[in-house]
Order: structure tokens, then sequence, then C-alpha cells
């Protein structure tokens, strides 16, 4: 059986999501000192935030202490037509996979996956961003 090949290049690493227990005091740091905007308020609990090319998700939830507060990371796909690609052609090289590509209540279209250490990693098409970035071999 051969393997699918390699979906278009993603844009990048430009999201990442926190666990954290004081989401006011979150904001206040990466909106009013930081520079970003918020995005999107879903809920009292999730908050996502955004300086133009990036997005990054602060959620409250429980963090013992010497946990990590990495919900996981992302890579933003340019297209959503990608996600599934990128999903058949990760799984069949042996990655593991906690979720199949679905679309979230905000219209973004991903899946999360691990990496040879366990962290979680999401491949997503957002649309706010995706258009917006552009990796080193795009800029001119």
């Amino acid at each position: 059986m051969s393997l699918p090949e390699r979906p278009p290049a993603t844009a990048g690493m430009r999201h990442l999501a926190l666990f954290v227990k004081d989401l006011s005091a979150c904001e206040h740091f990466y909106v009013d000192l930081l520079g970003m905007r918020v995005e999107w308020r879903p809920d009292s609990e999730n908050l996502y935030l955004t300086s133009g090319c990036d997005n990054l998700a602060l959620h409250v939830g429980p963090v013992a202490e010497g946990d990590s507060r990495l919900d996981h990371l992302g890579f933003i796909l340019r297209r959503e037509a990608d996600v599934d690609p990128w999903y058949a052609f990760l799984k069949a090289h042996g990655v593991p996979m906690d979720t199949a590509p679905r679309t979230h209540r905000d219209g973004a279209r991903s899946f999360y996956c691990r990496d040879p250490e366990g962290n979680r990693v999401q491949m997503i098409w957002h649309p706010p961003i995706a258009g917006a970035c552009r990796t080193g071999d795009e800029a001119g």
C-alpha cells in the first residue's frame, strides 16, 4: 500500500491554547498590556485573542502544581479543503489521532493528533487568519 503525498505546506504555527486560572487577569495581560484584541468570547470560560495573524486561546481549567498549562499547539492551514488530506496523510504515517476532522462552532475545521512526545497538536483551518498568514516562501 502506498502512502499519500504530503498536502500543501501549513501556514505556520500561529495558534496556541493555554489553561488559565484567572481569565480576567490573563485578558488584561494579553489585551491591555501586549496589545492583542478579543476575537471571540464564546462563554465565560473561553477567550480567543489575536494580534492579526495568530490565535491565542485561553481556557479556564484546573492545573495541578507542576502540570503544563499547554493544552495544545496549532498549525494553521490555508484552506478548509486541506484539513482532511492532512488527517489522512498523518494517520497513514502512524501519527496517533485524538479526533477526526470536524467543523467547530466558530466555523473553523480541525483535528487533533499527538507528536512523538505526546504533545497535543491541532491542524486547523481558522477563517479569520488562514488567508492572512504567509510563509517565507510566499513573501516576496
